[in-house]
């Protein structure tokens, strides 16, 4: 995570995440991150399945519905409001988690300017 927060490219530490899922594959923080990594290396399928089972481990985890989202608006899948309502939910009663939110979306846009499934989910969650 060191290497990525000082900047390293997603694809650098791609591998690293997979090990972590498959060493620790109860842990719902390696497949969030993991899914972010795979959108930003343009696996939107991957990290379709990868979201999905960070969510199924943990719900309330708004990055990881932010992640499904953002996977599913890339492989055109159904089902996106649902997991929207759910961050904005999330975001109601815990608004402290907007700022790491903020800066997820920020760093996601750094990386991939223009990236048009973020801008929406972006814009949907007006944060």
């Amino acid at each position: 995570m060191a290497r990525y927060q000082d900047g390293a490219a997603a694809s650098d530490v791609l591998d690293d995440f997979i090990a972590i899922t498959n060493a620790a594959p109860r842990q719902s923080a390696g497949w969030t991150c993991l899914a972010w990594l795979q959108l930003l290396c343009d696996q939107p399928e991957e990290a379709l399945r990868s979201a999905r089972f960070a969510v199924k481990l943990n719900g309330q985890d708004p990055q990881a519905r932010i992640n499904l989202s953002v996977a599913m608006l890339e492989t055109q899948a159904k089902g996106v409001r649902d997991h929207i309502q759910v961050v904005q939910q999330i975001l109601a009663v815990a608004p402290e988690v907007t700022q790491e939110l903020q800066a997820s979306i920020a760093d996601g846009l750094a990386r991939k300017p223009g990236w048009p499934a973020l801008t929406k989910v972006k814009s949907w969650l007006e944060i």
